[in-house]
C-alpha cells in the first residue's frame, strides 16, 4: 500500500550574524544553510498494517508524513501510495487518505461540528445514504453525539480530537495518517481513540501511520514500528524483535529490613558495571535496580542482592518498552542501525 525509496527532503535556512552589521549582510548578501530535515529513508507497509513511525523531536517524522501525503515534495527519493505519487496525482490521492496533525485542526471553528461534515461531505462527494451510515458508525466509536451540534471553537481538546479523527474517518480512507493524534489527552479520551483506530483497521482494512511520542498507543496498537532519528532510519521491525534485541535491562525492586538497612554506596561498588548498564534508586528502605541482564546475569543480580542486605521483599520485572526505545536511540546516535 505504501512504498518509501530513499526520500530525502533538505530545506535552505538564512544564518544571520549577530548586530546591526549582521542585519545588513542577511539583507544583501544572506548567509544560506541547507538543513537534511529526512536522509534517504525507506520503508514498506502492506495493506491493513498499523505502522507506528516513532523518533525523538526533531527527528524528521512530520517531514516524511508531509511528503507521503503530498504536502512536501521530496527533494530526491519517491514515495507511492495505493499506486499513486502524492505531488504528480493530488486530486485523486487525496480522496484515497485521511490526514490528522494533533497540532492543527482541519475543522471550521465557528460552524457547528455537523455542519463542518456536511461540508466535508460534499467536498468528498460521498453519497446521502453512505454519510449516513458513516456518521452512525463514527458516533458509535468516537462517541460524538453529545457535542456534534456546538460550535467546533467551544469543544475540549478532547472533543476536538475526536472530531478530527472522525473527519479525517469520514469519506472511508484507504490510508490513515495520524501525527500525535493522542497529544495532551486524558486516559479516557486516549483509549476511545485507540478503539476507534483498532476497529477501523479490522473492519475496513485501513492502513494507518501512526507517529506517537506516548509508549502505550505503540505496545495497543502496532506489531511493526519504523524509528528515525536525526532524519535517517534506525531500526524497522516488529515490537516483538526489538523487545528481544533491546530488552536486556532488567528492574529489581526490594524491600530491605529498616534494623538491618543497606548502605547504598557499598551496594554500588560492589557490582562491576558502568553506569550505562546499572542504575539505583532508593527511597527509604524501597530500592530499585536497573541493570543491563547481558553484563550481570539476573541469577548473579539475585544473589548478591540477598547477600547483601536482608530482604523483606523482592521481584525482577522485564524493562518496559519506553526503556527499550530510549537505549535504541542512543544506539542509532552512536551511528548504529
Amino acid at each position: 500500500m505504501i512504498y518509501a525509496e530513499n526520500l530525502r527532503k533538505e530545506f535552505t535556512k538564512n544564518i544571520k550574524e549577530p548586530g546591526l552589521k549582521g542585519s545588513f549582510k542577511s539583507l544583501f548578501k544572506p548567509k544560506k544553510e541547507i538543513v537534511v530535515a529526512a536522509d534517504d529513508i525507506s520503508f514498506h507497509v502492506p495493506q491493513g498494517e498499523i505502522l507506528g513511525f516513532i523518533g525523538p523531536n526533531g527527528a524528521g517524522k512530520s517531514t516524511v508524513i508531509k511528503m507521503l501525503t503530498g504536502i512536501l515534495t521530496p527533494t530526491s527519493g519517491s514515495c507511492r501510495i495505493n499506486g499513486k505519487i502524492p505531488q504528480n496525482d493530488r486530486k485523486n490521492y487525496v480522496r484515497e487518505i485521511g490526514v490528522v496533525f494533533g497540532q492543527r485542526t482541519q475543522l471550521w471553528w465557528d460552524l457547528p461540528l455537523l455542519e463542518t461534515y456536511t461540508v466535508l461531505k460534499e467536498i468528498y462527494e460521498v453519497e446521502d445514504s453512505k454519510f449516513k451510515k458513516r456518521m452512525q458508525f463514527l458516533n458509535d466509536i468516537l462517541e460524538l453525539q453529545d457535542f456534534i451540534n456546538s460550535p467546533v471553537r467551544t469543544l475540549s481538546l478532547g472533543q476536538r480530537m475526536r472530531a478530527d479523527i472522525a473527519a479525517s474517518m469520514l469519506h472511508s480512507p484507504k490510508v490513515l495518517f495520524l501525527d500525535e493524534p493522542t497529544i495532551g489527552l486524558d486516559v479516557v479520551v486516549k483509549d476511545n481513540i485507540r478503539r476507534a483506530i483498532m476497529k477501523i483497521n479490522k473492519e475496513e482494512k485501513t492502513t494507518v501511520i501512526l507517529t506517537t511520542h506516548d509508549i502505550s498507543d505503540i505496545e495497543l496498537l502496532c506489531d511493526r514500528i519504523v524509528m528515525i532519528d536525526k532524519g535517517k532510519n534506525v531500526y524497522d521491525g516488529s515490537l516483538r524483535e526489538l523487545k528481544k534485541n533491546f530488552g536486556q535491562m532488567r528492574e529489581l525492586s526490594f524491600e530491605v529490613d529498616p534494623i538491618s538497612g543497606l548502605d547504598v554506596r557499598k551496594f554500588r561498588e560492589n557490582i562491576d558495571l558502568s553506569d550505562e548498564d546499572v542504575i539505583i534508586k532508593n527511597d527509604q528502605n524501597i530500592f530499585t535496580v536497573r541493570f543491563n541482564s547481558e553484563a550481570m546475569p539476573v541469577g548473579d543480580m539475585l544473589n548478591y542482592t540477598l547477600s547483601a542486605a536482608k530482604i523483606k521483599d523482592i521481584s525482577v520485572k522485564d524493562a518496559d518498552i519506553e526503556e527499550i526505545i530510549r537505549r535504541l536511540y542512543k544506539e542509532g546516535a552512536g551511528g548504529n542501525e
